[in-house]
């Protein structure tokens, strides 16, 4: 196996753990309300605390991958959001939980945008998109493995040792990553003269085939770029839309369907699944694209075909009168909602270029805005409207506006020369 294909295994591993730190806190909900004496509006801004701090850190991390190199940026923020995902079960109360997961959303901050960094020294970029694609299922993947094992985890181990458990998972991924990875190709022993030399000649040819523009890269000047706001506006969309998935789709189907714990996790996977594949799908198709000399499209038309599938699944899965038929609707929705990730993250580092962390780190700060919202929209727009109809009308018109934005993105225009 060629060393950038291991590079693609390690940030596999990593995608994986992320979302099942992440998503536990939601298969955990039941035990932690009961304990503290939490409301669902309460326990929203325990989820959009993780949100908020995920999303004011997102740029400052990615310029730190760019300055510092994604090997020591890595390991370190695995290393401090697993000593968060720990303190989690030390939390006594609701300031406390909310306090505990805000630094746990800071210290998952970097996790992306490093991997951007290190996709874009690594792999060659008729490559990108499928490796996206890969770490992206590998999130979901995470996040499926979650809703129905965690719950029976919790029930024999309790919420506090599951949570004490997965920071020494991190723990372990951590040092691995020290020990075997380097920033760049060349300063890793184990590479070939072939594989090197691939991995060059694909940065020389990228770098003459683009559009050149003034280097904003080492200040806030890059928001001058108009495809910098057409990515943070289509990436608010896709995360406002997913990252429901991740906060209320597991209380939603349990108690509008009146669902035991362990049903409800194995409904509430079945959307993560469809994202999983979405997003293999997706990154192949890029590629594909790529292959044939359709170098801009291959960015635009697979976001393009799934916020129009993201749209049409959010409206159809609402009010339906069965779990099964809304749970296969949104699972549509989810597929065409990570469809856009490969797209969005091969833009970012095509654009980005050395500065892939920090450009991919304010898109995803955009999105996470949008994370931090919906956490807090659905429980109070239920709550306003007697329902959660609002709530799918409002997604599903932001997939819908996501569409003009791609249209109008040019991945051939470079925000930093």
């Amino acid at each position: 196996m060629q060393k950038r294909h291991l590079v693609v295994v390690g940030t596999f591993l990593l995608s994986l753990l992320l979302y099942i730190d992440r998503t536990c806190i939601s298969t955990a909900k039941g035990p932690i309300v009961a304990e503290f004496g939490l409301s669902d509006k309460q326990f929203g801004w325990v989820l959009s605390a993780f949100a908020l701090g995920y999303a004011l850190l997102q740029a400052p991390a990615g310029a730190m991958a760019d300055k510092f190199g994604p090997r020591i940026v890595l390991t370190s923020v695995v290393a401090i959001w697993s000593i968060f995902t720990g303190l989690t079960a030390a939390a006594w109360n609701l300031t406390s939980l909310v306090v505990v997961r805000f630094l746990f959303g800071a210290g998952e901050a970097g996790a992306f945008p490093g991997m951007a960094r290190g996709v874009y020294s690594w792999i060659p970029q008729k490559e990108r998109g499928l490796v996206k694609g890969i770490n992206f299922s590998a999130s979901r993947l995470g996040a499926a493995i979650t809703m129905p094992i965690l719950p029976l985890v919790i029930t024999r181990l309790g919420w506090h040792t599951t949570f004490v458990i997965l920071m020494l998972v991190g723990f372990v991924w951590a040092i691995f990553w020290w020990l075997w990875f380097r920033d760049e190709p060349k300063d890793h022993k184990g590479i070939t003269s072939d594989e090197l030399d691939l991995i060059n000649a694909s940065h020389a040819a990228e770098i003459a085939g683009k559009e050149e523009s003034p280097d904003h890269g080492e200040g806030i000047s890059y928001f001058r770029s108009g495809n910098m706001w057409l990515m943070m506006g289509q990436y608010f969309a896709s995360n406002f839309t997913f990252f429901f998935c991740l906060t209320w789709l597991f209380p939603y189907v349990k108690t509008t369907y009146n669902l035991s714990y362990e049903s409800a996790g194995f409904y509430a996977a079945v959307p993560l699944l469809g994202g999983a594949v979405g997003n293999v799908f997706s990154g192949w198709l890029i590629d594909f694209l790529y292959s044939k000399g359709f170098t801009q499209w291959s960015r635009r038309l697979p976001a393009i075909i799934g916020f129009a599938l993201a749209s049409i699944g959010l409206l159809m899965s609402h009010g339906q009168a069965e779990v099964f038929g809304a749970v296969l609707w949104l699972t549509i929705g989810v597929f065409g909602a990570d469809m856009t990730l490969p797209s969005s993250w091969s833009f970012c580092v095509d654009i980005g270029g050395k500065h892939a962390g920090k450009i991919s780190g304010t898109m995803n700060m955009a999105g996470n805005i949008g994370a931090f919202l919906v956490s807090l929209s659905f429980p109070y727009l239920k709550d306003w409207t007697g329902g959660p109809d609002a709530f799918f009308y409002i997604c599903s018109g932001f997939n819908a506006f996501a569409i003009i934005l791609w249209i109008l993105a040019n991945p051939k225009k470079l925000i930093a020369s």
